[in-house]
């Protein structure tokens, strides 16, 4: 008798491969960052030229994610992953050419948010494969993809040095290489649940869910606070701690792969506590983070504990929230819901470098930024506490509507995780 809670061997081949994948779309997503103070040195741009530079990927990254989780419902991450992947290839590589003009290269950084899609591509997947009690540490693992973000600040301005095609040439050959494995390796659930609805109409009744705009809440807090710090932590660094660009990735390196290791562990104490308490309690430790890096301390060592301190909160509550999603989506609206849900985690994580370039601009200073920072995660500390660890499915949305987006009329308890298919013998 095989143990219901037991993953099967391709649950974990499926989840290896999807992180891969995730990492190297998203090194792609943040290629043009880490380079934007080389790129300055012959665009002369303004401090909020820069922070639309870098911001332009995230929105497109963002909104792209709720088109992309929907078809991914519909035709599955076998398909897509490879095939978002492979049109990767095509901006990253534009880059080249496109690195010399401003316009051009805003255009192109359009093109490059694609790579920041696969998280919902990837998630329905892992979802679909794990059982309720394993799925908030499996979307955990797959999350530390995000250690993208961390290869790019490291790798890429190191890279450029050598050639400063290099690094474009180098990230295409990987892209193109893991779309073949991709499409070779990943297999959807035989039996996962393929909505027939038309494309509309199912982000219409995800839409439709309470649930989705609240988790979307909490996740533009958590996961936008770290797009955020990973696309304008360069450049905070080096205009406001007067570092290098190579030292000023590497520090925002280590940031982000603070946020990869932690947000496994808050995906993890989210199948064993609660996925709302620890939302909360990460929420909570960012906020008050925040207050003291508002008060300018200096880098070593007060600031550097300060923002790895925050990114392990931000990483945590960015896997608890996902947590939370497993436990109260339909398994046939996953991919639609986490479309919505990480839509609104990357636009978390558009406007914040928006607003820190227009702030220090206009006041040569960067303490408001990070004060609005703070009242923002108290803001969601207090709602996932005081709301969250009560959702339920007909608190979620209307009960009609999870019946007919689940096909069947089960209901969720205050404890109890949405039910998964059955696994295969």
């Amino acid at each position: 008798m095989t143990d219901p809670e037991r993953p099967p061997a391709a649950a974990w081949l499926n989840l290896a491969v999807a992180t891969v994948g995730f990492t190297l779309t998203f090194w792609a997503w943040d290629l043009i960052a880490p380079l934007a103070g080389s790129f300055d040195e012959t665009l002369h741009m303004t401090d909020f030229a820069q922070s639309v530079l870098v911001a332009v990927p995230v929105l497109v990254g963002s909104l792209g994610r709720v088109p992309v989780g929907a078809l991914t419902d519909r035709f599955g991450a076998r398909l897509m992953f490879p095939l978002v992947s492979a049109l990767t290839i095509v901006p990253v590589l534009l880059i080249i050419p496109a690195k010399g003009s401003y316009p051009t290269l805003v255009a192109v950084g359009f093109l490059l948010g694609l790579g920041g899609t696969t998280f919902a591509i990837g998630v329905p997947l892992v979802n679909s494969w794990f059982p309720a009690g394993r799925r908030g540490a499996a979307l955990g693992v797959f999350g530390m993809g995000m250690g993208g973000v961390a290869l790019s600040g490291y790798l890429t301005p190191r890279i450029y040095k050598h050639g400063h095609d290099l690094p474009f040439l180098i990230l295409a050959i990987a892209l193109a290489v893991f779309a073949v494995l991709a499409y070779a390796l990943l297999r959807d659930r035989p039996d996962r649940p393929i909505p027939s609805a038309p494309l509309t109409a199912r982000l219409a009744r995800a839409g439709r869910l309470r649930v989705t705009w609240e988790l979307s809440a909490l996740y533009a807090i958590g996961f936008g606070g770290i797009v955020a710090f990973g696309v304008y932590l360069p450049t905070y660094l080096k205009t406001w701690y007067h570092l290098g660009a190579t030292e000023a990735g590497t520090k925002a390196a280590g940031f982000a792969l603070v946020t990869v290791v932690l947000r496994p562990i808050g995906g993890w104490l989210a199948d064993r506590v609660h996925p709302a308490v620890v939302t909360a309690w990460a929420l909570g430790a960012v906020a008050l983070l925040a207050i003291v890096q508002a008060f300018d301390p200096r880098l070593t060592p007060g600031a550097t504990v300060v923002l790895l301190l925050m990114a392990g909160g931000l990483g945590a509550a960015s896997g608890a929230v996902f947590a939370l999603v497993a436990r109260v989506t339909p398994v046939s609206q996953v991919g639609s819901v986490t479309g919505i849900v990480g839509a609104m985690g990357g636009l978390g994580g558009f406007l914040p470098p928006l607003v820190m370039g227009a702030v220090y601009s206009a006041q040569h200073s960067y303490s408001i930024g990070f004060m609005l920072l703070s009242d923002v995660a108290l803001a969601g500390c207090v709602y996932a506490y005081g709301r969250m660890r009560d959702i339920t499915s007909t608190s979620a949305g209307t009960s009609a509507d999870v019946e007919a987006s689940a096909g069947t009329g089960h209901r969720l308890g205050r404890a109890r995780p949405a039910q998964g298919p059955a696994r295969p013998r």
